[in-house]
């Protein structure tokens, strides 16, 4: 009865076409990697990410299995269907937020049952409040009304790779966790340690942090880490490629073996997923879209364009489509200083933000973009992480990025939470191979368009020519206005030749002909006495000018 009920559910579960062996096979593909779900829906554990490569099952789509199936298109869920916290429902309804998105409606649940979890989704889909709403459901079982520090020890960590990114991603651990006692608090470079060490030292179970600056806590000994239940690596892909690689696995030896690691990324490249088997248990791979996309409510556009040009050709855009404002991404540091510049004495009102910048000119520089005051930001690969800035219409890549991934989320700034969005690339020359490689990471063929430049330079009036002059029509001399009695006389330019020197126009002579010459000159001069030629022993006496004490007996 045992087999025969075996048999029954194999037969449920594949369409008789199929071979005996594709269906065994298949079977025990579900059993070893598992993560999905069978035919009647009961679900599999095992390590969470797998497609089916036999032919007949992967182009059947009722039997494929994936750690997260595909959701019917439908409308969103609510979060109401989640089992949060009513504290933690009353922060998501207070922020104006009622559907999920889909990375939030998939990776919820599977982080609030406790498990690892790789999370690939274009930027502005919600990543943040993917993890951070299910990690304070889990931390709220210590939660603590206490004001003793040992009450409030470090439970979840969550790395950033900029400052900018750590500052927003705070504000939002502090936005959903504002019923509840939990604490939170952000360190980063740039700024003074005292403050967070004070912050530190009060206790919190939620930090948000950059490498650097929580390895000088670390070495400070101003936080403790042995207590840490959750880690959140936040773009990592973006850490590994500015060299953070040291810094991450220093500060994963500090914390306890037996963790939930969360790792969330708009791409995975090679090394973030090698990262993943070094320091994730058995993950389930979230994927909401195909890896490195962009999103579908972007348009984009590549226009060649020499470099001379591009900075003419962003004004003609911002004044074609009438954008109020934009982010301009360059390459460099230098660079954005000088385009900031540029702009600036072109007539608009522009702010830079690179690295060379302190923290608070970095802060100070966003909050006056989001609040209106700034028309362009012009920034370096710095603002390309994470930055949420509510309707921005458009964004420029003045310099075609180095790195192919930079350009998925330089352009994800713009189209955030469905809305529509612009990305101007400018390509000159000499950025044909960093276009090829942006084509092979979308796995598209990219056109590129000419830019028609306007004419919006100021003319110079034309010189005349001799034979205008010619041509144009003289007055005579009774046709000239007469000057009333009333006016001042005008000062007039002689034009003619100057008065003649004669000296200045006699040509040259010799020396032996040059007192015979001045003598002509001036008959009426008296003649000097002859000088006799001094003897032997006599000196001539030199002449010394009278200021100099000559003339003096």
């Amino acid at each position: 009865g045992h087999h025969l009920a075996q048999r029954r559910q194999r037969t449920a579960q594949f369409p008789a076409h199929l071979s005996i062996w594709t269906q065994q096979q298949d079977l025990h593909r579900r059993r070893i990697v598992g993560g999905g779900f069978t035919a009647r829906g009961t679900p599999y554990r095992g390590l969470g990410h797998c497609r089916i490569p036999d032919a007949g099952v992967r182009d059947n789509p009722q039997f494929m299995t994936d750690s997260i199936p595909t959701a019917e298109p439908g409308p969103a869920p609510k979060f109401e269907t989640l089992a949060l916290d009513a504290k933690l429902l009353r922060a998501v309804a207070d922020s104006g937020y009622t559907s999920m998105t889909p990375i939030q409606a998939k990776a919820i649940p599977i982080v609030l049952d406790g498990r690892d979890v790789m999370g690939a989704a274009q930027t502005g889909t919600g990543k943040t409040a993917a993890f951070t709403l299910p990690l304070l459901q889990r931390m709220l079982a210590h939660e603590s009304a206490s004001m003793s520090p040992a009450r409030h020890p470090v439970r979840a960590l969550v790395l950033t790779p900029t400052r900018e990114l750590a500052d927003q991603v705070a504000k939002s651990v502090q936005t959903y966790a504002k019923h509840t006692q939990l604490r939170s608090t952000v360190v980063f470079g740039g700024i003074d340690m005292k403050p967070q060490t004070a912050e530190l030292k009060r206790g919190i179970e939620v930090l948000v942090a950059t490498p650097g600056r929580l390895l000088d806590h670390i070495e400070a000994r101003n936080c403790v880490l042995n207590q840490v239940e959750y880690v959140v690596l936040d773009e990592a892909d973006r850490m590994l490629d500015i060299g953070f690689l040291p810094d991450l696995q220093r500060i994963l030896s500090y914390l306890p073996k037996q963790r939930q690691t969360l790792l969330f990324s708009a791409t995975f490249s090679p090394e973030i997923k090698r990262l993943a088997q070094s320091y994730l248990q058995d993950p389930v791979t979230v994927e909401v879209a195909r890896p490195n996309a962009t999103a579908s409510t972007v348009e984009q556009h590549f226009y060649r364009i020499d470099e001379d040009d591009k900075r003419r050709a962003v004004r003609q855009v911002l004044r074609e489509r009438e954008l109020s404002q934009a982010i301009v991404f360059v390459n460099s540091k230098l660079g954005a200083a000088r385009l900031a510049r540029s702009f600036e004495r072109d007539g608009l009102k522009t702010a830079a933000l690179h690295g060379d910048k302190s923290q608070d000119e970095r802060l100070k520089s966003l909050d006056a973009f989001k609040r209106g005051d700034v028309e362009l930001l012009v920034a370096t690969d710095v603002a390309a992480r994470g930055l949420d800035i509510a309707d921005l219409p458009a964004v420029f890549n003045f310099d075609v990025p180095f790195n192919a991934e930079d350009y998925v989320h330089r352009i994800g700034r713009t189209g955030r939470a469905g809305a529509s969005g612009l990305a101007i690339t400018l390509v000159d020359r000499e950025d044909g191979r960093l276009v090829v490689e942006i084509e092979k990471l979308l796995k598209k063929k990219l056109d590129l368009e000419a830019f028609e430049l306007e004419d919006d330079r100021p003319r110079r009036r034309p010189r005349r020519d001799a034979e205008d002059d010619e041509r144009r029509p003289r007055r005579d001399d009774d046709e000239r206005p007469t000057r009333r009695d009333d006016e001042a006389p005008r000062m007039r330019v002689s034009t003619g030749r100057a008065a003649q020197d004669p000296i200045f126009d006699q040509p040259y002579e010799a020396a032996a002909e040059s007192a015979a010459s001045s003598a002509r000159m001036s008959p009426s001069a008296p003649e000097a006495p002859a000088l006799r030629p001094p003897g032997g022993n006599v000196r001539v006496k030199r002449k010394v000018a009278a200021l100099l004490g000559g003339g003096r007996g």
